[in-house]
């Protein structure tokens, strides 16, 4: 795999890769490597990234969830879930876990996951809730920050996105995450002043807090 454009070690047994802008496959692509290769003694990773726009279609998506795609590429990937929208704007976090080596089910990491988003907007005195049927995280049932991941031999790939300053009018183009005309916010919206590169550096933190409260 080639090396990243930057990367800070913030703790041994999590290693931190800020990739930039990325195409979509070529990030997939390296994940898979990544979890195909590695081993018991392979410290688990935290990638952050930004993708140009592409709609991602989890394993068991639907295709008429697609209501448009237009110019926008669709990729069909093999993560779970539906349908949604990457672009530029959105901070991406790909989890690459070593869950058997954790004792972890799936469940605990989307916890970890979902939580450490909460914590984030928290700091801003922003309300973040969860929904039992749907995956994420959202603010006055908007939804800001979705999530997908692919298990394989123990190890998690793919994550969470966060809308911080993007056009949303793409995700007018689908059902989000499968659900007709869901409404999706970006902190930028709910006047939250704030760019992805400063969100690079805090969330790392949030994530790094909750993988060790969820493994207690």
């Amino acid at each position: 795999m080639s090396q990243p454009q930057s990367r800070l070690d913030i703790q041994p047994q999590l290693e931190i890769r800020h990739l930039g802008l990325q195409e979509y496959n070529s990030i997939w692509e390296k994940m898979r490597d990544f979890t195909a290769q590695r081993n018991s003694t392979t410290c688990d990773e935290l990638w952050l990234v930004q993708h140009p726009p592409v709609f991602t279609l989890g394993t068991n998506g639907k295709e008429q969830h697609i209501l448009n795609a237009g110019y926008i590429p669709v990729v069909r990937t093999d993560r779970g879930g539906q349908v949604t929208y990457h672009g530029p704007g959105q901070l991406i976090a790909y989890l690459l876990i070593d869950l058997k080596r954790r004792n972890w089910g799936v469940r605990q990491l989307v916890t970890a996951m979902e939580q450490s988003i909460i914590d984030l907007l928290a700091e801003y005195r922003i309300k973040g809730e969860t929904r039992q049927d749907a995956p994420g995280v959202y603010v006055a049932e908007a939804k800001i920050a979705a999530l997908g991941l692919r298990v394989r031999h123990g190890c998690s790939y793919h994550g969470l996105s966060l809308n911080v300053d993007m056009d949303l009018t793409p995700f007018q183009r689908i059902n989000p995450c499968g659900y007709e005309q869901m409404e999706v916010t970006s902190l930028h919206d709910i006047g939250m002043n704030v760019s992805v590169k400063e969100l690079e550096l805090m969330l790392p933190h949030y994530i790094i807090h909750n993988l060790t409260v969820s493994g207690k």
